[in-house]
């Protein structure tokens, strides 16, 4: 009896012991997963390297601003470019919102090509530089995307609509806009396309804009371009939006482009839709804005797969069915939209705001050279004009 004991208690230890090995290799393999997912994880706080043309007088912050920014993760540079003789001044915003590539790729090339005679440019590439250390939930985003250039490969980094949630939590029920009380749903709190004019004591988000409309008073601005993009469906893309006061410089610029053939609509901001730059910049300051959209797939809720070759290609077989069907305000065929076209709508839209304002004001023009236009960037590739 006791030997039958001892038989059994020798298998019952054997068993707990197998379990145990078992729950080891679980936390093994679960401490594993834990320290690749820690290392993506903190791989996105790393800035992404910019490699400014030799025009570059200065590199700026934009806690110069807003001093509460600095040592944060919203902080973010300022590459100023000035010329030999005065001129106007010209801000170009990328990365307002970090899920829209072509915007910040369009603010790369120009910062890395740049060459300036008269008056001043001031690029921010990463407008929202928090929102480049995560990604959306729930929308199964890559979080780099890769070109490879000349000289070898340069990663940047894809982010989510707004700034990172870590960097400003908790998101309210509802989202009051200030100064005008506008309400809006609570994760937009983190969204610097809606919190213009922003404010020194408010959200991470506020101050943000704050900065920025402080830079554009600051500086005297004349002209300020903040680059977006949006999904394919989206009525408002391949567009100008403008305050009142550059509706007709926008509208010259429009029919220039179309001389070019590159169809872009006119749009005017909503008198009514507050915390946009578009509108926000017009009212408080006296630059004159706009905000520009391309049409990027990986955005889009027809989408198939979300991967690195949606962003760089820009070609998706769905968006292809509804481009056939005809459900959309822009054709889409097997060329898809490509990251480079995108840049290229961006920087050709730029040049000719430039142009028509320079045609207006021909004692204090902007003078600027080495920018790519839409039918270089399409036939080399945006990769060929990264340093």
């Amino acid at each position: 009896m006791k030997a039958g004991i001892s038989a059994k208690q020798h298998v019952k230890s054997g068993i707990v012991a197998m379990h145990h090995m078992r729950a080891v290799g679980f936390l093994v393999v679960a401490a594993a997963l834990c320290v690749a997912a820690s290392a993506d994880f903190l791989a996105m706080w790393s800035p992404d390297e910019f490699h400014p043309s030799p025009a570059l007088t200065r590199i700026d912050s934009l806690s110069r601003y807003c001093p509460s920014l600095r040592g944060t993760r919203a902080d973010t540079r300022i590459f100023v470019y000035e010329g030999a003789a005065s001129g106007p001044t010209l801000l170009v915003l990328g990365g307002t919102h970090p899920n829209e590539p072509a915007g910040f790729m369009a603010a790369t090339v120009l910062l890395e090509n740049i060459i300036i005679r008269t008056g001043r440019v001031f690029i921010i590439p990463q407008a929202c530089a928090s929102g480049f250390t995560c990604t959306d939930p729930l929308e199964g985003s890559p979080q780099t995307f890769s070109l490879q250039t000349q000289s070898g490969k340069r990663i940047f980094r894809f982010g989510g609509r707004a700034a990172n949630v870590v960097d400003q939590w908790p998101d309210p029920l509802v989202y009051l806009h200030y100064p005008s009380g506008q309400q809006l749903s609570g994760n937009e709190t983190r969204n610097l396309n809606r919190a213009y004019p922003g404010r020194q004591d408010g959200s991470l988000t506020e101050q943000t804009a704050f900065a920025i409309v402080s830079l554009i008073r600051e500086e005297h601005v004349d002209l300020a371009v903040d680059l977006h993009e949006a999904a394919p469906e989206i009525p408002i893309i391949n567009a100008i939006v403008t305050h009142e006061k550059g509706r007709e410089l926008a509208a010259n610029a429009v029919l220039n482009l179309e001389f070019e053939n590159l169809q872009f609509a006119l749009e005017l901001s909503p008198a009514n839709f507050h915390g946009l730059s578009h509108r926000e910049w017009g009212d408080w300051t006296p630059v004159i804005p706009f905000l520009m959209e391309t049409s990027n797939p990986i955005q889009g809720r027809l989408r198939g797969t979300t991967s690195e070759q949606l962003i760089v290609d820009g070609v998706d077989p769905w968006y292809l069915i509804a481009g056939r069907l005809g459900t959309m305000r822009i054709t889409y065929d097997e060329a898809g939209e490509s990251l480079s076209g995108r840049v290229g709508r961006h920087l050709q839209a730029l040049r000719a705001l430039v142009d028509v304002y320079n045609e207006e004001h021909p004692d204090s023009a902007l003078v600027l050279e080495g920018l790519p236009g839409y039918g270089e960037l399409t036939a080399r590739g945006v990769h060929q004009y990264l340093r």
